[in-house]
């Protein structure tokens, strides 16, 4: 709905997607902090969060879905879009393990002691036990644990809006940049159908919905190789390789006994695999949004419903995986604070980072298979594109001229 509203909204002097991030910033700031507020009433907090958390989602998509579709009106080369991503994805990523570790700086600083006592994983009301504990646990404490959630979620947000300024202040839309000479108004169905019905669009998005859901980690530093190797080899060929490589290494996850040498280096091999599967999706996208307007020379204005799709899709993945992550340990046992775990807790973790993302995986790769577009058809959409343009640039000059000569 925020793509379509985005597309249906007039360009202004500060452009058609700068005044959506304009406004939402401010009220995503709030909501954000009040979500780690602990209100003063006795009833009502689970409605207080659940409030203030969806509407920071809501918000949080009004800003990701203009700030995303922005790759379309900066240029209308197809290589300065796929830089512009590499370098949006490398920020995105470093911002997400920068504000990571603020939050668990802050908070960390906070002791709150662990459970150490094997004692209540063998009560059969264990969680009521815990919850009791949990109860008569320091008041002082749970005061501080709360001041310092508090400050983390104002230095966040402050960083919210530096980064927001320096968005606004720094990037300009250029009007039409992505867009040929027409002006066919749709509906919100028939620009959904529209984007829907476009076969390439679809098999990007399932390939990408399942690569999320297999990777919820971070790679900073290798986005840039990605970059430099999806240029020199295709964006097809580097989805397959760069996927593909994380494989060997979750299965060593689970193949290898517990070794901090070995975890590391598993990291790092996963985060190389995890940046290719931020960046080539997101790249491969300004190329369907061009392969849809030769499709449908007549209509423009869906650059933020494409990009809004993969906006929700991060969202769907991310909830997806915390509530099958949460659910499965909740089976196997998991004790909140505990200072040590069931061993079914062992092998459900090394479940949910090996055996399902190599499912996941294997199957986005199949759905990156049926993906249509190579490089071959990447330059030929190039060029009909600017032939398009061209025609359509000619043929409105030529209809100013014989208006003028009337006149």
């Amino acid at each position: 709905m925020v793509g379509f509203f985005i597309s249906k909204t007039p360009w202004t002097r500060f452009g058609r997607l700068m005044p959506w991030i304009m406004f939402s910033t401010p009220f995503a700031i709030i909501s954000y902090f009040l979500i780690w507020f602990v209100p003063d009433i006795s009833t009502g907090q689970v409605m207080w969060y659940l409030v203030f958390y969806c509407a920071f989602q809501t918000l949080v998509t009004c800003f990701h879905v203009p700030y995303s579709a922005l790759t379309m009106f900066i240029s209308r080369e197809q290589s300065e879009r796929d830089s512009a991503t590499a370098y949006r994805m490398t920020v995105e990523v470093l911002g997400t393990v920068l504000g990571t570790a603020i939050q668990g700086q802050i908070v960390g600083k906070v002791d709150t002691p662990c459970v150490g006592s094997p004692f209540f994983f063998d009560l059969p009301n264990s969680s009521v036990a815990m919850e009791e504990l949990n109860m008569t646990h320091d008041t002082e404490s749970l005061t501080d644990t709360r001041n310092a959630y508090m400050i983390a979620a104002g230095v966040i947000g402050g960083l919210y809006i530096l980064c927001a300024l320096i968005l606004l202040l720094g990037v300009r839309e250029r009007r039409e940049s992505s867009e040929l000479r027409s002006d066919e108004p749709v509906s919100f169905f028939q620009g959904l159908k529209l984007v829907m019905n476009h076969g390439p669009y679809i098999k990007l998005i399932a390939g990408f919905l399942f690569t999320s859901l297999a990777f919820m980690l971070s790679a900073t530093l290798t986005i840039p190789f990605w970059q430099w190797f999806l240029t020199r080899f295709g964006k097809k060929t580097a989805v397959y390789v760069g996927i593909s490589s994380a494989i060997p290494f979750l299965i060593v996850v689970v193949v290898l006994d517990s070794n901090l040498f070995v975890t590391y280096v598993v990291a790092v091999a996963a985060g190389i695999s995890v940046a290719a599967a931020f960046l080539l999706p997101w790249s491969m996208l300004p190329d369907v949004i061009d392969d849809f307007k030769l499709q449908h020379p007549g209509s423009h204005g869906h650059e933020a419903i494409f990009f809004s799709f993969y906006v929700f899709f991060t969202k769907f993945t991310a909830g997806v995986s915390l509530g099958i992550s949460t659910l499965s340990l909740d089976f196997a046992g998991y004790q909140t604070r505990g200072c040590s775990q069931p061993g079914q807790v062992n092998f459900t973790l090394k479940m949910l980072v090996s055996a399902v993302p190599v499912g996941l995986i294997l199957l986005s790769l199949l759905l990156f298979k049926l993906y249509p577009i190579d490089e071959e058809k990447r330059r030929k959409n190039k060029k009909a594109l600017q032939d398009l343009r061209e025609e359509s640039n000619s043929s409105s000059e030529s209809d100013n001229t014989e208006l003028a000569s009337i006149v």
